[in-house]
């Protein structure tokens, strides 16, 4: 900037701030200030020759007087004249006064535009910037319309100067933040991407800042940034702290660069192009390996620019979630920090280890640091750094450690914060739910964390306690003794008692052998609380005391004299008077026969998806819950465990079996309509037999009494179909759960389960930007143009996904007959105002029908000679794909459906399947042979099928996954 000369100095204006500063009351300072306005205003309108320095003096004080809290309303006019002064002091103050007081609709507008354009235009460096500066601290819709077009030629004009490219870049960034349907690059994007090989490392920094905003929002026309940002990421990273003198802080070399190339990189999956990945991979390699090198200064700005690279490069290579050893080396990595004496470094790695966790790669190496974790949790001082250790121990748990982890959190919740010991709760009910191995366990669990934390326990928790104890035979006389010792403690918190009624109420007869535990003292023992309870847990206690009438007929006498008693059938609460009347007179009239029809034990619960889950989602936030939390089959291979959705409320043991299920439970709106009375699936199933009265889909969309819709013909405008979209099918032909499609805007997971010729899959839309999708709406078409080899219903979704959040959608599928092309799926929705539309295939394939059949080899290769007309043989020889390694075979062919046949071949190094495809209309049996050979690298695949197209089929998509 051009040096200020000593006549600049404006002494009036330091006469008058110190006058203000002098002043002794509030009162002498409005005086002053009135005084001086009084001046100003009669030298504005007397004195027309005013020179410049005049009134720069007095726009300055104006301006003071403004920041000083007091209105002006005079002098923008000299403000606005003061900008076509060719001093640079005078057109300074111009911008500055016009920068923090003029209004964006004021009339001015214009005149300020010109005089911008004529700066703009005038290739004055210094001028330029104060331009530039100006629009960007306004940064209205109406600077964004004169000027959108105008800043990026300036941008990447060859004859600009750096410092100007700066402002222009910085100001485009400003602009397209507050109005991004304004700045369309169009024509400049190639140019704006090669500032990334500017020479000057501030233009790059600044260019950066525009590039990573604009990626966001146009993924695809920015694309090519990325091996630019790459090449100069790896410039930096290689270079020495004395290469890059005038950009090296504390011997870190340019470390806010590096930072913004990594966040750059991380709006992008990883690089298609094998150079440009390895250099990634090596840039990345180098940051690890700097990380372990000593200080090179005892400076904390030293360790803190050094530890913001390393975060940003742990950040991006978990977002890749490709690299193995990159993942391990920062899991290690993070491990050294969990015990550093800086908190803030304690609370970033266990943040970051959390997202490790739900790798697959990483998870084993994650669970090393357990006991560390643990201990932050009991010894952390900053509360937030101790959610962030119950966070990392909640995504570290499996089945070899769940009750380790358990054990502790439970611990923990006896003195846990009162802000966090709800989401505490909720997780503690998760773990134990869905690594309960022995549920006796899980009973012990839950009934304890109701004993620590009573009143953070919600309804969703009891109601699962109870939906499962009901689904399973083996347990419910051990929950019975257990929560009626429970219930002896002198004092009991209300669910306690919520649950001890609807147990013992169902159950007590299990125990009422034992004389510590007969019918009349179970009895007491309840009612000794009734008083104690609120309105709800009354009613459901006298719910319970009805059911004593029927699984002990001796209470009878007792009960009924409760019930008959004036605080029970002249209750204020109409509930509660309507109970003991309706009870009363039931028990009285009705014969033995009738009162155990109406009062027999509840049904199972249908199998659901554990509701407590969504209420952790829903407390987390949006955009919380990331889809690889659907992937823990990868490390399990177990679902949640059984129990429905229906709220075990009050009413649930009420006279009436049919009484309808609490709503507050079906967090999830996946209720299904199945009868009561139907066979309870396995506990670690998601499915129900929806389609047990279903026909033939209708060729529209309708909506069923499940509120599905049936699978819709093809769109009229349907969107071409991805490029990828076999690849991404292919992808899981073996496997189940994972992540079907992502870009920059959307990402889809998936979850899926299928029994003999019925499927449940659930689709996860998460919205990855910070902008809602608006219209959001999902078609699927299914194949067969003379008639339906699928039938697919969905459930409708939520036509807007917020910024960050993820939505759910339920498909049933059922398979009619064999089929070959795999469902479309259509996605529509608004993003920033454009319509984004976009068609994939659905990973439905004729292989998710196979029902495993075991075979000895006698049995098959009896049936393989069965199967020998020409048209049931499809053979395949092909070059392997992929590694040859034995147990990824096995695992392949596992996940293929099939059961893997052992000592069948002659040949050891053989594989032989076999297994049943389940349609409605039919079964097709199938054998498959596959032979591998180590040295030429090939196999040879066959097939014998007792449907000739479902052989080539199959042949056809297992070709590719070897």
């Amino acid at each position: 900037m051009p040096a200020v000369s000593k006549g600049d100095g404006m002494r009036g204006l330091a006469v008058f701030i110190s006058d203000i500063r002098n002043c002794k009351s509030k009162e002498a300072e409005i005086k002053r200030i009135n005084k001086e306005l009084a001046n100003i205003r009669s030298k504005f309108k007397g004195d027309k020759a005013l020179d410049g320095y005049s009134k720069k003096k007095y726009v300055c004080k104006l301006l003071f007087i403004f920041l000083l809290g007091h209105d002006i309303d005079f002098g923008h006019m000299e403000a606005v004249n003061l900008l076509s002064s060719n001093k640079y002091t005078e057109k300074q103050i111009g911008y500055l006064f016009i920068s923090v007081l003029v209004n964006s609709n004021s009339e001015l507008i214009r005149l300020i535009n010109n005089a911008i354009k004529n700066d703009l235009s005038s290739r004055n460096p210094t001028f330029m910037c104060l331009a530039l500066h100006c629009i960007a601290n306004v940064g209205s819709r109406e600077m964004a319309e004169a000027f959108a077009s105008e800043i990026p030629r300036i941008l990447v004009a060859g004859d600009t100067m750096d410092s100007v490219k700066q402002s222009a870049a910085l100001c485009l960034l400003r602009l397209y933040k507050t109005s991004p349907d304004l700045v369309l690059m169009g024509e400049w994007t190639s140019r704006v991407v090669h500032l990334l090989n500017d020479q000057h490392m501030g233009v790059v920094t600044a260019a950066i800042s525009l590039i990573t905003c604009l990626s966001q929002k146009n993924p695809d026309e920015f694309k090519t940034c990325v091996s630019l940002a790459v090449s100069r990421l790896s410039r930096i990273v290689s270079s020495a702290s004395t290469d890059l003198q005038d950009y090296t802080y504390y011997f870190v070399p340019a470390p806010w660069l590096s930072c913004k190339l990594l966040r750059l990189l991380q709006c992008y999956p990883p690089p298609e192009d094998g150079a440009v990945k390895g250099r990634l991979v090596e840039c990345l390699e180098t940051i690890l390996n700097k990380a372990q090198e000593p200080p090179k200064s005892k400076k904390v700005q030293h360790s803190n620019a050094k530890n913001a690279i390393l975060f940003e490069a742990i950040s991006l290579i978990i977002h890749y979630d490709s690299e193995p050893n990159l993942l391990v080396r920062a899991c290690n990595q993070l491990g050294q920090f969990l015990q550093h004496r800086e908190t803030n470094l304690r609370y970033l790695a266990l943040e970051s280890m959390c997202t490790l966790a739900s790798s697959e790669f990483s998870h084993e190496a994650v669970k090393t640091h357990i006991e560390t974790v643990i201990n932050a949790l009991k010894t952390e001082r900053d509360v937030s750094v101790r959610q962030r250790a119950a966070d990392l121990l909640y995504a570290m748990c499996d089945r070899s450690n769940a009750k380790q982890i358990v054990a502790e959190m439970l611990s923990y919740l006896e003195t846990a914060d009162y802000s966090i010991r709800e989401e505490m709760v909720l997780k503690v009910a998760i773990l134990a739910e869905k690594y309960a191995v022995d549920y006796s366990w899980y009973v012990d669990t839950i009934l304890n964390l109701i004993r620590i934390a009573g009143d953070y326990v919600s309804e969703e928790v009891w109601y699962r306690v109870i939906q499962i104890v009901i689904n399973r035979d083996d347990v419910q006389g051990y929950a019975a003794k257990t929560v009626f010792e429970a219930l002896q403690a002198p004092a009991c918190h209300e669910n306690m008692v919520k649950v001890g009624g609807y147990i013992l109420g169902e159950f007590g007869n299990l125990i009422a052998g034992d004389p510590r535990s007969s019918p009349l003292v179970q009895f007491n023992l309840l009612h000794s609380k009734f008083h104690l309870c609120s309105v709800p847990t009354r009613a459901l206690l006298l719910s319970a005391y009805i059911k004593f009438i029927n699984l002990f007929p001796e209470t009878k006498a007792t009960i009924q004299e409760v019930l008959r008693c004036d605080s029970q059938i002249r209750n204020s609460d109409v509930e509660l008077q309507q109970r003991a009347v309706e009870y009363l007179k039931l028990s009285s009239i009705a014969s033995t026969d009738v009162l155990a029809t109406v009062l027999e034990e509840m049904p199972p619960f249908p199998e659901r998806e554990s509701s407590i889950l969504a209420k952790l989602k829903k407390k987390k936030g949006p955009g919380a819950v990331s889809v690889p939390d659907l992937e823990d089959g990868k490390r399990e291979g177990g679902e949640l465990n059984g129990g429905g959705e229906r709220g075990p409320d009050s009413a649930a043991m009420s006279a009436s079996n049919a009484s309808t299920p609490s709503p507050s439970a079906d967090l999830l709106g996946m209720r299904s309509a199945a009868p009561m009375s139907a066979a309870p699936t396995s506990a670690g199933s998601l499915l129900v037999d929806v389609f047990s009265e279903a026909g033939p889909a209708a060729p529209s969309a309708a909506v069923n009494d499940d509120g599905f819709l049936s699978s819709a013909p093809p769109s009229e405008d349907p969107a071409t179909l991805l490029s990828e979209a076999d690849e991404l099918l292919n992808k899981f032909v073996c496997k189940n759960n994972g992540v079907l499609f992502e870009n920059q805007l959307l990402q889809i997971g998936i979850k899926s389960e299928y029994r003999q010729n019925l499927g449940r899959m659930y689709l996860f839309y998460g919205n990855k930007t910070s902008v809602q999708f608006a219209s959001f709406t999902t078609t699927v078409s299914c194949p067969g143009e003379h008639q339906p080899q699928l039938n697919v219903q969905t459930k409708p979704v939520e036509p807007v996904v917020e910024g960050g959040a993820q939505i759910q959608q339920v498909l049933n599928i059922e398979c009619l007959t064999d089929f070959s092309e795999a469902p479309l799926l259509n996605i529509k929705f608004r993003y920033g105002g454009a319509l984004q539309n976009l068609s994939l295939k659905l990973p439905v394939t004729i292989n998710k029908f196979f029902q495993p059949t075991e075979m000895t080899s006698h049995d098959f290769f009896q049936r393989w000679k069965q199967l020998s007309q020409p048209q049931q043989e499809a053979q395949k020889i092909f070059k392997a794909n992929h590694s040859m390694d034995t147990e990824v075979l096995k695992a392949k062919l596992l996940g293929l459906g099939t059961a893997l046949l052992d000592d069948v071949d002659p040949n050891p190094e053989n594989y032989v399947c076999a297994g049943v495809i389940q349609t409605k209309g039919q079964q097709v049996g199938c054998l498959l042979r596959l032979e591998p050979n180590g040295q030429a690298q090939m196999y040879r695949l066959t097939l014998r099928c007792s449907k000739d197209s479902v052989s080539l089929r199959l042949c056809e998509l297992l070709a590719q996954q070897f």
